[in-house]
């Protein structure tokens, strides 16, 4: 047991090179778009067309998943900003987000900064770090903060905002009035300048319990130092960022901070450890997530870079004490172009959060986190417990014991809600297949699957295009760090073309609607994959990429691999892309069995 904090063991790193950082996945990773920002079609996404949507916090609660965000217009720091809440039964489901916390005006008169000047009838920027809470009596608040930034580049978490509020939800879209539980009185807010009453005037006394409940936790609230900046002693550990909060095996509990800092407590939080910067966590500006899962293990969630801006890929460590970790593993590895721009915008998969201590437990036992995805899109992401790296058992998929829209366990998933991946009827009305179906002009559908690590492999799998529609479909082969040894893929002229030996080989015609039985054998010591297709009379043998050791993945994906944004692409590069809010004609491919035979390593 330590007794000097958290550290990480182990010997992988990421390469931010690769979006998904040539790390392994964790097993059957099942990740899903909850919001997709439109700009020119608001009601397809939130209703508003708001385009910078981030710091998403998620809770389970009487048997659903909900789930909060902030909002602006455009970019960070600007605009009416908002909180909005959706909830989901299942986590891959998710319900049109709604306004939980509306546009603020803030008063005249009140705020003051020593540079610039506040205009009148300038509205708030919302800056939380907590989003939920259950009290001791089962009820659900949902809180945001109203902070102010008179220009773009002062931050609203400096300590001169308005203050947090609270709400409790009633059910999916259902909840009661605004109240603030927490003014930030030192820059001179109160009752008397402030929009909505304090949380005492409430004649709920129960609502009122549970908000005293809350302010009495000291282990939660001191996620709300960053916008309050009060020196009043309601902070114990101030002068860091965004703590995620558990307790270690020993009972302790463990801060984790922004900037790979960390600190410890063993009375609740009322005193802590030093804070200190841990060099074997590697990170920066982005959050970091850490729990204790349902096998009795621990979690840290985070982007494993010291690059500030480039947030890519979001990794998990596991460890048996909550203080070592070990074996680093990849959770989502995918950066899609950031289609709107606006000022702060970093890109990758960032500010992870998953439920906190307390904010209810999923039925499954699976790790499940939330995160923003270039400060644009939101997603939800499902990580079953225990978190592996490696699968032993053989491979004979069919998918026709499953129910639409499941049995994908063993499957890693990354399913944006215009490019979906999902189990469907097969289209002769028996049984069931895998469906990656692209409607997305800026993103993919992508479906991987793990097998056991082998130099002499042989892939079956049964697809058909059914609808191609301007996309390819690609297949690869690749090893542990994600190197391609076989690759494939079918155009939407009707060609099935693959690489060997860094040259684009046309293997011929194939026709939509047809089933074809395609047959990769992977011989690593030959560096070669021979592929045959008997419905297409076709029989080729391919030479490798790159060289590789084993081979351990199959990956399935409508669309070629994305290079960019790259570790040195400027995060205010780009401008809004073209036709971004209007789907397109989808593709559609399925897949109705797959089989690997691997001999051992």
């Amino acid at each position: 047991m330590s007794l000097t904090g958290v550290r990480y063991t182990g010997n992988e790193q990421a390469n931010i090179d690769y979006h998904d950082g040539q790390l392994r996945p964790a097993v059957g990773v099942h990740s899903y778009q909850v919001l997709r920002a439109n700009r020119e079609h608001g009601d397809r996404a939130e209703g508003h067309g708001y385009t910078y949507n981030h710091a998403p916090m998620l809770a389970y609660w009487q048997g659903r998943f909900y789930l909060q965000y902030l909002s602006n217009p455009v970019g960070e720091h600007a605009g009416a900003g908002q909180t909005l809440l959706t909830s989901s039964p299942d986590g891959r489901t998710w319900a049109q987000p709604q306004v939980v916390f509306p546009p603020y005006v803030v008063p005249d008169g009140v705020y003051h900064h020593d540079e610039y000047a506040l205009a009148p009838g300038s509205y708030a920027v919302m800056h939380q770090r907590m989003g939920f809470y259950v009290a001791p009596d089962g009820r659900l608040l949902v809180l945001g903060f109203y902070g102010i930034s008179p220009h773009p580049r002062v931050f609203p978490n400096d300590g001169r905002g308005i203050g947090r509020v609270v709400r409790q939800v009633y059910g999916p879209e259902e909840w009661g009035p605004v109240y603030f539980i927490r003014y930030n009185r030192h820059a001179g807010w109160n009752e008397t300048n402030t929009t909505y009453p304090f949380y005492t005037a409430s004649p709920d006394v129960g609502f009122v319990a549970a908000c005293d409940a809350l302010l009495a936790d000291r282990l939660k609230t001191m996620q709300w130092w960053e916008e309050d900046r009060s020196e009043d002693g309601f902070f114990s550990v101030p002068g860091y960022q965004a703590p995620s909060v558990y307790h270690a095996a020993d009972g302790r509990a463990v801060a984790m901070f922004k900037h790979s800092h960390t600190a410890v407590s063993e009375d609740e939080g009322g005193t802590w450890s030093p804070v200190r910067r841990e060099p074997t966590l590697v990170m920066s500006g982005a959050k970091v997530w850490g729990q204790r899962t349902s096998d009795g293990r621990y979690a840290l969630v985070y982007n494993p870079s010291t690059h500030s801006v480039h947030r890519w890929p979001l990794a998990v460590v596991t460890g048996d004490d909550g203080y070592a970790y070990d074996e680093m593993l990849r959770v989502i590895g995918e950066v899609p172009p950031r289609r709107y721009a606006g000022l702060f915008k970093d890109h990758g998969p960032q500010y992870v959060r998953g439920i906190a201590e307390g904010n209810g437990t999923p039925p499954d036992g699976a790790l499940w986190l939330t995160c923003s995805m270039n400060k644009e899109d939101i997603w939800v992401t499902r990580v079953p417990v225990p978190v592996r790296s490696a699968v032993t058992e053989p491979v004979a998929d069919t998918f026709d014991q499953a129910e639409p829209g499941q049995g994908l366990e063993a499957w890693n998933v990354y399913s944006p809600l215009w490019a979906p991946v999902r189990v469907v009827p097969s289209p002769e009305g028996q049984g069931h297949c895998l469906e990656l179906r692209d409607g997305d002009p800026c993103d993919y559908a992508l479906a991987e699957r793990v097998f056991a690590a082998g130099r002499d492999v042989t892939l079956r799998l049964r697809l058909m295009v059914q609808q191609a529609h301007g996309n390819e479909w690609h297949v690869e082969v690749v090893d542990g760090r994600g190197t391609t040894a076989g690759h494939l893929w079918f155009g939407a002229d009707g060609r099935l073309r693959a690489m060997s030996a860094g040259d684009v080989v046309d293997m011929g015609g194939y026709a939509a609607g047809q089933w074809l039985d395609l047959e990769l054998h992977v011989d690593v010591a030959q560096r070669t994959c021979s592929v045959g297709v008997p419905q297409l009379s076709l029989s080729a043998t391919l030479i490798f990429q790159a060289p590789v050791n084993a081979v351990e993945r199959l990956v399935l994906r409508t669309g070629p691999r994305r290079r960019y944004p790259t570790p040195d692409t400027p995060t205010e590069a780009d401008g809004n892309v073209p036709g971004a809010g209007e789907p397109v004609d989808a593709a559609v491919y399925l897949i109705d069995q797959v089989a690997v035979e691997t001999s051992p390593v």
